[in-house]
């Protein structure tokens, strides 16, 4: 049966709030979560986060105190979610799980969204990014068996391959070149729009996590691989937001993310396998609708704009974490050499030494590289690098030899 948010009445603001003990639960057991559990808690954490620092944003551009006061109300009711969902985490899962838990995400929502997005320039900017998140994850992987004796398979279990994408080194470029043409959002597929909503959330919540967490890794090599992905988690959110059409008003922004919320509450409350979670899915999507339905009166009073105008009739198809190892390495095979130039993608081997991207890469890769020197430490100590491949050697010839770190691919 169809799903329409607009037609639910949702729980009444006034009744959404909680007291301190609703909001510190009992926390899973990271020895039996299952991976997607964790996904679901870490993508929807994000998804609060946005929440929040959008409507902090609306607040300071908004000079109607009536409005101030709705987005008051729903803004402190995010920030209460983000806690409920943000401390379902263990204390004893540490900053290194946590972070495979971050890339299991970023592989695996960047991967569906890819395969269910109909604009091309989405699309791209999807399958691109996708094979730099998925090198993360095997740079993060061999730092943690390196350092901590934890194999990252515990973490993703089977869903997720470890194994070199396109390599961290080659992701920096110049800040010029991670602008991206956006849509129009009057005739952009409402898919296109929850897509992009939701990759900048997930994205903007791992740059978030690594700026506020790589100084606490107990290593100077750990500090300085959370430096250079951190680095490349702010390229990301560059790229992903500008896909968004800055012509926007507030409400219909405002209308959006409360919409996004909804459809994601509802997918994590139909995919959700612990009993647990369910609930709490359950009980934030009907506070959802009580945002939602604010955000359609505000855009009815302020705009005389109707909702029903810029929503379809029921939610389009539910966001599932899965398995996506075959359209990984699908991507792998036919995009690892690109780079971005301008609002396009090239291939670094068609640029020449004085490019932007060869230029800017040269300089902060000026000495140390990181993300090159934890595969380097791994091979010293064991002779090979680690990693968990399911579905045979790596599709790219280059990177199958597990006793060399390939530091320039996709550069020369």
């Amino acid at each position: 049966m169809s799903f329409n948010p607009l037609e639910e009445k949702g729980t009444p603001i006034e009744k959404q709030y909680r007291d301190w003990r609703n909001l510190n639960p009992i926390p899973y057991d990271k020895t039996t979560v299952h991976p997607y559990t964790r996904a679901r808690i870490i993508l929807m954490n994000g998804i609060e986060t946005e929440a929040a620092i959008f409507l902090h944003q609306f607040n300071r551009h908004c000079d109607d105190m009536e409005v101030k006061k709705v987005i008051a109300e729903s803004r402190r009711i995010e920030q209460q979610q983000q806690k409920a969902v943000n401390y379902q985490i263990p204390a004893d899962e540490t900053l290194l799980e946590v972070t495979i838990g971050y890339e299991q995400v970023a592989v695996d929502l960047t991967a569906w969204l890819a395969q269910n997005e109909k604009d091309e320039n989405v699309k791209q900017a999807l399958d691109f990014a996708l094979l730099e998140d998925f090198d993360h994850l095997y740079r993060y992987a061999d730092l943690m068996d390196l350092e901590c004796g934890i194999k990252a398979e515990r973490v993703v279990q089977e869903y997720t391959e470890i194994t070199p994408g396109r390599p961290t080194a080659a992701h920096h470029r110049h800040p010029q070149d991670e602008i991206r043409k956006h849509i129009n959002k009057d005739d952009a597929d409402i898919q296109t729009k929850l897509n992009i909503l939701t990759i900048v959330a997930g994205e903007q919540q791992t740059m978030n996590f690594y700026m506020n967490n790589g100084n606490r890794h107990g290593s100077n090599l750990g500090r300085g691989l959370y430096m250079e992905i951190g680095q490349v988690e702010e390229q990301h959110v560059s790229h992903y937001e500008s896909l968004n059409d800055p012509n926007m008003s507030w409400y219909e922004m405002l209308l959006m993310h409360e919409y996004t919320e909804c459809w994601l509450y509802y997918s994590m409350y139909k995919e959700e396998v612990d009993e647990v979670l369910k609930k709490l899915w359950e009980q934030h999507l009907y506070m959802e609708i009580g945002h939602l339905n604010h955000a359609v009166k505000l855009l009815k009073e302020k705009e005389g704009k109707e909702a029903k105008d810029m929503l379809p009739k029921a939610l389009p198809s539910i966001f599932k974490f899965q398995s996506n190892k075959e359209y990984i390495r699908k991507i792998l095979e036919e995009q690892i050499h690109l780079t971005t130039q301008d609002q396009g993608y090239v291939s670094v081997k068609d640029l020449d030494e004085n490019s932007r991207f060869r230029t800017f890469n040269k300089k902060v890769n000026n000495i140390w590289v990181p993300s090159n020197e934890v595969i380097k430490d791994y091979i010293f100590r064991n002779g090979m690098d680690y990693r968990f491949e399911l579905e045979g050697e790596n599709p790219i010839k280059e990177l199958q030899d597990r006793t060399t770190v390939i530091e320039t691919l996709a550069i020369k």
